[in-house]
């Protein structure tokens, strides 16, 4: 049986360098999936070098300006994750890029090695992100789709953003995406990083396998963890009552159509069946879309 500690990164542990959070294909064992979290104080700047992977920039907080490969873009980010969707920007592999920032902030850096590169660096306006609802009742949830297909052309590189108000459960019922199945399932590598509103706010977050892929993990998420999703079934992530959660999705895999297709646990799929005749949380959505 493979436990919690491999998969769950409590914040700093995992910290490299310039980097609050370094998750490359080789730290996590894997091949595609990457995430960085970077901080800059006012007046810093970061040089990154893709090299063979495409990226996101997604401030969490503030704004920044990315200069890559001749071209500059201004991102207005945001006050933090709960408060707005924010724009972001592009990078394709191969580019060369400086991240600055006057005022400072905190700046996801998704990513997905990739041997394509037919995409330029490009920006990415917020009023462009769709914002969907999903669920009902308890299992209410924001989600946030930035780089998905149909929303965001990237090469493999897929991420959303899931914010779940206090008590409710999100990732519900568990799904898995680790089969290539047409039409039926993608395989997928994940990355969940989180934060949670309030100075003693946490969470949980459930992955479970099967007899033949086995992995149990059962972590109390705290602001700045990550939890890894190599295979196996996940979910719920859980917001403790009080306490908003929210988690950034990065995802890739081997797939040449860049689809996101999930496969719900038969022991809880039915759940989905009872949203009909439940009404969507009022508490949501969050921050400038109420």
């Amino acid at each position: 049986m493979t436990f919690s500690a491999k998969y769950h990164l409590p914040k700093g542990t995992s910290a490299d360098g310039p980097y609050d959070l370094a998750v490359t294909p080789e730290s996590a064992g894997w091949s595609y999936s990457g995430l960085r979290i970077l901080t800059l104080k006012p007046g810093e700047e970061h040089a990154l070098s893709t090299g063979e992977n495409e990226f996101l920039v997604l401030p969490l907080s503030g704004g920044c300006t990315l200069a890559v490969d001749g071209r500059v873009f201004e991102l207005g980010g945001r006050t933090d994750v709960f408060s707005a969707v924010t724009d972001f920007a592009y990078l394709p592999r191969e580019s060369q890029a400086v991240i600055s920032s006057a005022d400072g902030g905190t700046y996801a850096l998704p990513s997905a090695r990739t041997e394509r590169g037919g995409h330029s660096a490009r920006y990415g306006r917020k009023e462009d992100v769709p914002v969907e609802l999903r669920g009902a009742g308890a299992s209410s949830r924001q989600v946030n789709n930035y780089c998905l297909p149909g929303t965001f052309d990237a090469e493999q590189l897929l991420v959303c953003e899931v914010l779940t108000p206090g008590g409710n459960w999100s990732s519900y019922p568990p799904h898995k995406h680790d089969e290539a199945r047409p039409g039926v399932e993608s395989e997928l590598e994940e990355i969940y990083h989180f934060h949670v509103a309030g100075e003693n706010g946490f969470g949980y977050q459930r992955v479970y396998g099967t007899d033949e892929r086995p992995i149990d993990v059962l972590a109390e998420i705290r602001s700045g963890d990550t939890v890894l999703i190599p295979h196996g079934w996940h979910g719920p992530s859980i917001a403790a009552p009080g306490y908003d959660l929210y988690y950034l999705n990065v995802m890739a895999g081997p797939g040449q159509d860049r689809a996101w297709l999930i496969c719900d646990d038969p022991a809880h799929g039915w759940v989905r069946d009872t949203w009909a005749s439940q009404d969507v949380d009022d508490r949501l959505p969050f921050g400038e879309h109420r």
